[in-house]
């Protein structure tokens, strides 16, 4: 493992192709309830997340054999959110953990739009946002883990 792949991943998003890297970076990501918030008065909605880090996993190594794979820590926000709406989501099961499997925006009026953070089991959260503007940012910890993570492919096709 190199001094550089350890290094915390930086990054912003202000259009749909950036937020299509973030998607990318954060799918499989599992989350906490608890660890999720709508800040109402600062108009942004938070998460901490517990992400696979893609970017370092040598994919081509058999599932059961694998080994060395990692997750980190990570933030994300979301900015100039003016509603959020959850389906199948229960916000009072705090210690429920979700997985993430997409960030997906949907253009209204221009520049506003909804974003959609799409979990395995068919649950999602709507952000109705006046702009695309996020961050995420890994926070410290990084771990080793041995699972990759898995798909099922027809249920991400309805993304």
């Amino acid at each position: 493992m190199s001094d550089r792949s350890l290094e915390p991943l930086k990054l912003v998003a202000f259009d749909e192709a950036d937020l299509e890297v973030l998607s990318a970076h954060l799918q499989d990501a599992v989350i906490r309830v608890a660890d999720m918030k709508y800040l109402r008065a600062e108009q942004r909605f938070v998460l901490v997340a517990n992400r696979f880090d893609w970017g370092s996993a040598d994919t081509r190594k058999p599932r059961q054999a694998a080994s060395g794979f990692r997750r980190r820590r990570t933030g994300l926000h979301f900015e100039r959110v003016q509603g959020v709406r959850a389906k199948s989501l229960n916000p009072e099961a705090h210690d429920a953990v979700v997985e993430l499997l997409a960030i997906k925006f949907e253009a209204g009026q221009p520049p506003s739009g909804t974003i959609t953070l799409y979990f395995a089991g068919g649950s999602t959260i709507r952000l109705d946002v006046e702009c695309v503007d996020a961050q995420m940012r890994d926070l410290g910890p990084v771990w080793e883990t041995s699972s990759l993570p898995q798909h099922d492919l027809a249920a991400e096709d309805d993304l």
